[in-house]
C-alpha cells in the first residue's frame, strides 16, 4: 500500500482552516479524502462537573488527548481504520458516540496546535499555516460561538482576552517557523490553494 499524504492545516481560531480543508476537498473525490479536526480530541472530561469543565483551557496543549490522535494518524496512514471522538461543545465533553473514518490518499488534519506539537508535525507530508488579521478571526469566532455553541457575546470577548489570544502568543504564531506554505487571507486566497492541490495532485501521481 501506498503511503497517504498527510496534510497539516493550522492557524489561529477564526482564521479560516476549515475554509481551507473545504476548498481542498471540493478539489477531489471524496473518496480520496479523510479530515481529522484536532477538536474532536479534546479530553474526555467526564470525571469533571459542568461547572469545572466550563473553565478549561481550551487554547492550551494540555486540553488535547495529543496520543489518541497521533495513534489515529499512524494508524490511518497504514491503512487502518479509526474510530474518531466527536466533540459538544456546547457541554464541554466527549460523545458516546464516534465515527468511524477510512484511509484515504489524502488525509487532511486541522486545528490550532498541529504544528505546535511535534509527534504531529514530523507525521505531516505538507504543513500549512492559515495567516489571518486578529481582528477578523475575533469577529468569526463571535459569529460561529454565538450562533453554533450557545455562548453569550460577554462570554466569547472574555474567553478571547484572558485565553485566546495569550494562547495564541505563545503556542500558536510560534507554531508559523514549521509550516512550508503561509496562507494569507484564509479560504479566499485562490492562488494559494490552487498551488496547494497542484502539489497534492503531483504527489498522487507520483505514487502511482
Amino acid at each position: 500500500m501506498v503511503r497517504p499524504i498527510l496534510i497539516g492545516i493550522t492557524g489561529g481560531s477564526g482564521s479560516g482552516k476549515s475554509t481551507i480543508a473545504n476548498e481542498i476537498c471540493s478539489k477531489f473525490d471524496e473518496d480520496y479524502l479523510a479530515v481529522i479536526e484536532q477538536d474532536s480530541y479534546y479530553k474526555d472530561q467526564s470525571n469533571l462537573s459542568f461547572e469545572e469543565r466550563t473553565k478549561t483551557n481550551y487554547d492550551h496543549p494540555d486540553a488535547f488527548d495529543t496520543p489518541l490522535l497521533v495513534k489515529h494518524l499512524k494508524s490511518l496512514l497504514e491503512g487502518n481504520c479509526i474510530e474518531k471522538p466527536i466533540y459538544d461543545f456546547e457541554i464541554h465533553n466527549r460523545k458516546k458516540e464516534t465515527i468511524k473514518v477510512k484511509p484515504r490518499e489524502i488525509i487532511i488534519v486541522e486545528g490550532i496546535l498541529i504544528l505546535q506539537e511535534k509527534e504531529i508535525r514530523d507525521l505531516l507530508d505538507i504543513k500549512l499555516y492559515v495567516d489571518t488579521d486578529p481582528d477578523v478571526r475575533i469577529i468569526r469566532r463571535l459569529v460561529r460561538d454565538i450562533n453554533e455553541r450557545g455562548r453569550t457575546v460577554d462570554t466569547v470577548i472574555n474567553q478571547y482576552l484572558n485565553v485566546v489570544r495569550p494562547m495564541h502568543m505563545q503556542f500558536i504564531e510560534p507554531s508559523k517557523r514549521y509550516a512550508d506554505i503561509i496562507i494569507p487571507e484564509g479560504g479566499h486566497n485562490k492562488v494559494a490553494i490552487d498551488i496547494i492541490v497542484a502539489k497534492i495532485k503531483q504527489i498522487l501521481q507520483r505514487n502511482e
